[in-house]
């Protein structure tokens, strides 16, 4: 099965956050760094909550139906 990855730029501020679960929102849209637009679920980001909510640079793999297979922020 061949695996698919996308680069997306992450800033969500610690209150933008909070609003993601106050709201019970279960997605996040987001664009790619080639300009596709993602959506995956919210609970994915709960690792990387920092102080400063959530940064970064993330590389999203999905397989051959379009399913997320994995998240992982990139150093």
């Amino acid at each position: 099965m061949s695996k698919h990855f996308i680069v997306v730029d992450l800033s969500i501020s610690p209150e933008e956050y909070q609003k993601l679960y106050r709201f019970a929102i279960k997605d996040v849209h987001a664009r790619s760094r080639d300009g596709r637009s993602v959506r995956f679920p919210v609970n994915v980001l709960r690792r990387f909550v920092g102080h400063n909510g959530v940064q970064g640079a993330f590389r999203i793999g999905f397989d051959h139906n379009h399913r997320l297979s994995s998240f992982e922020r990139l150093s």
